[in-house]
């Protein structure tokens, strides 16, 4: 007799939930457990880790995300209105910059930024706060500057026709009007370009640092080489998901505070007009 296709469907599922019964079984009965939890959960080891994990590297992670949030979120806002410009070289010398730091690793950018820009120009020192604010900035905003333009481009255009019937000049209506509105259509997106680069800020390793400038990666790797174990790295990573995690779920918040708006930040989407 023939299944039908909800009964195939349902064959199917029971024949997937068993293959995986079938590995977590093997798995266990074959598994090592002493050396597994030698290896990533030696308590321990994790105990060593604290309170600094947290007062040191997680508190400068946060910072090294802020900060370079702080500067991609005004230098992107900045790309995003040069993009949209009715002025030829500014809408090019935006695309230039956006298409170019898009294509380029972070960790190139942050080498360049803080061995490279203190090489072509002596006597420029940056400190590693300012050195990470310009680089992650610089990265960030790119991404920001593509967000900022979709999120422009959705403000309704009656808005727009509104606000320059009462008078007001096109900056005042853009600055007034359209970006707060555009503000509240690109939460989302923008808190995922958060998440984003709190692990991006892991990259600070590599321009070195003081024990009191260690970020979360460096200090995982750090005890990584001394206890010859990789529970470090799995504390490291629960202290990432820590700020990750709330940041995941209040993107989904805001997503449908704001109706699941939907924007375009691919290159096909870009509008090389400026803003009605």
């Amino acid at each position: 007799m023939a299944l039908t296709k909800r009964q195939r469907a349902r064959v199917f599922r029971g024949v997937q939930y068993g293959i995986g019964l079938l590995i977590v079984v093997i798995f266990a009965l074959t598994a090592n457990w002493a050396n597994l939890k030698n290896a990533f959960f030696n308590v321990d080891v994790a105990l060593s880790m604290f309170p600094r994990i947290i007062t040191v590297g997680l508190y400068n992670t946060v910072i090294y995300t802020a900060l370079g949030f702080s500067v991609g979120l005004v230098l992107g806002l900045v790309l995003a209105l040069m993009r949209l410009s009715t002025v030829r070289v500014y809408r090019g010398l935006a695309i230039a910059y956006i298409e170019f730091f898009r294509g380029l690793p972070a960790l190139l950018v942050l080498i360049a930024v803080g061995y490279g820009v203190p090489l072509a120009f002596p006597g420029t020192i940056f400190d590693k706060y300012t050195a990470l604010a310009i680089g992650l900035g610089i990265v960030a905003s790119a991404y920001m500057a593509e967000t900022f333009r979709a999120g422009i481009q959705a403000v309704p255009a009656g808005q727009v026709e509104a606000a320059r019937s009462l008078g007001l000049s096109s900056g005042r209506t853009t600055s007034f009007v359209v970006i707060p509105q555009a503000f509240k259509i690109i939460l989302p997106p923008l808190t995922n370009e958060l998440i984003a680069l709190t692990k991006d800020s892991s990259l600070a390793l590599f321009l070195g640092s003081t024990i009191a400038e260690q970020e979360l990666t460096q200090m995982g790797r750090i005890a990584l080489n001394t206890s010859k174990s990789l529970t470090p790295v799995v504390v490291a990573g629960f202290c990432y998901l820590i700020i990750t995690l709330p940041l995941g779920y209040l993107s989904r918040y805001l997503e449908r505070r704001t109706g699941g708006a939907k924007i375009s930040t691919t290159p096909e989407s870009i509008s090389v007009g400026g803003p009605a």
